[in-house]
C-alpha cells in the first residue's frame, strides 16, 4: 500500500487518514467504529515515538507482531490498562492491519478474568420487589414480576400471546414459542407472577371493551392503543421501576433474567434444569451463574481476617 514518502510521523498521518475514511465505510456501528479511530490512533502514535524492530511494521509481518506485542506490554505497563481494554485495543489493530491488507497481527489476547453475570443484589430485589407492590399499573407489575421470576428474555416476552400463558387455580406456564435460535420451550410459573397475570388479564379486557375492540390484538401486553407492546415500551416500565426502587444503575430487562438465573443456580437448583429454563442450548453458558460476584470476592476476603 502506498502511504507517502514524509518521513516517518508523515506517513503514519496520511495512513491514520487513509485508515479513518476506510473505516467510515465499514458496516460497523458508529461506536465501534469511533472507538478503533480512538485506539488505532493511540497505536499509531506509540509507533512514531517507538523505533521499529526488524523492519517497518506496516510492511513487514514479523515487524508487525513485534511492534503490536510489544505495544500490548506498553498497554499494561505504562497505561496500566485492564485486560478488557487491552483486548478492545487489539481488536481495533485487527481492523487496522485488514485495511493495510498485512492481515491479524500473531498477538495472544488477554484472558478475562471469569465473572458471574451481572445481577441484582438480595436488598437491591427486596427494593425492586417492593416498587413493583407500589406500581398502579397492572400491567407493568405483570412485565415486572414476569420478567423477574421467569427468565424471560425481553424479546420472549413482546411475542408472548393471550394463549401463550395458560394459567389455573394450582399452576401455570409460559411457551416461548420462538426463543433464541427458534427454540421452543415451556416456563413454569409460580404463584407469585400468576396471581399478577390474572389481574392484568381482568384489567385487559376491560380496557378492549373500553375502547371498542373485539378482541383481535392476540398480544399478552397492550399498549394503550390496545397494540402489541413495543420491546422499546417494556424497557421504559423496567428503567422506570428500577429508578422508583433506588437502584444505582439503569436496571434493564437482562439484568432481571440474570437475577432469576443466578438465584436457581445459589439455591442449587440443577445446572441442566436451569439451562432449560433459561433455554441455553450450551451448558457452558449456564455455568457462569455459578461464577463469584466481585461482591462474593470481597465478603470472601472480609471472612479470613483473624482477631488477635
Amino acid at each position: 500500500m502506498d502511504v507517502g514518502s514524509g518521513g516517518v510521523e508523515g506517513r503514519l498521518a496520511e495512513t491514520a487518514a487513509a485508515y479513518e475514511g476506510w473505516l467510515g465505510r465499514q458496516p460497523l456501528s458508529a461506536n465501534t467504529k469511533r472507538t478503533y479511530r480512538v485506539r488505532v490512533g493511540q497505536y499509531l502514535e506509540y509507533l512514531s515515538a517507538t523505533p521499529a524492530e526488524r523492519g517497518d511494521p506496516l510492511e513487514d509481518t514479523h515487524a508487525r507482531d513485534y511492534a503490536v506485542r510489544d505495544y500490548k506490554t506498553h498497554l499494561k505497563t505504562v497505561r496500566k490498562a485492564k485486560p478488557s481494554s487491552v483486548n478492545l485495543s487489539l481488536a481495533a489493530i485487527d481492523n487496522f492491519y485488514r485495511f493495510v491488507g498485512l492481515g491479524r497481527p500473531e498477538v495472544r489476547r488477554e484472558e478475562l478474568p471469569g465473572a458471574a453475570p451481572k445481577a441484582l443484589s438480595r436488598e437491591e430485589q427486596k427494593r425492586f420487589l417492593r416498587a413493583i407492590e407500589r406500581s398502579p399499573e397492572a400491567r407493568d407489575r405483570a412485565i415486572a414480576k414476569l420478567l423477574f421470576y421467569a427468565a424471560l428474555r425481553l424479546e420472549e416476552l413482546t411475542r408472548l400471546d393471550v394463549g401463550d400463558v395458560p394459567l389455573s387455580a394450582r399452576k401455570g406456564k409460559a411457551i416461548v414459542r420462538s426463543g433464541k435460535g427458534d427454540a421452543y420451550r415451556e416456563v413454569a410459573l409460580n404463584a407469585e407472577v400468576r396471581e399478577e397475570l390474572d389481574r392484568w388479564l381482568a384489567a385487559r379486557r376491560e380496557r378492549f371493551l373500553s375502547v371498542g375492540f373485539a378482541g383481535s390484538e392476540p398480544a399478552l401486553f397492550l399498549s394503550r392503543k390496545g397494540k402489541r407492546l413495543s420491546t422499546r415500551a417494556v424497557d421504559l416500565v423496567v428503567r422506570r421501576l428500577g429508578e422508583e426502587a433506588g437502584l444505582d444503575a439503569p436496571l434493564s430487562a437482562h439484568t432481571l433474567r440474570h437475577t432469576c438465573l443466578t438465584n436457581l443456580v445459589r439455591a442449587g437448583y440443577d445446572l441442566v434444569l436451569v439451562a432449560e429454563i433459561a433455554g441455553h442450548k450450551r451448558l457452558e453458558t449456564t455455568r457462569r451463574y455459578s461464577l463469584p460476584s466481585a461482591a462474593d470476592r470481597e465478603e470472601a476476603m472480609e471472612s479470613i481476617r483473624v482477631e488477635h
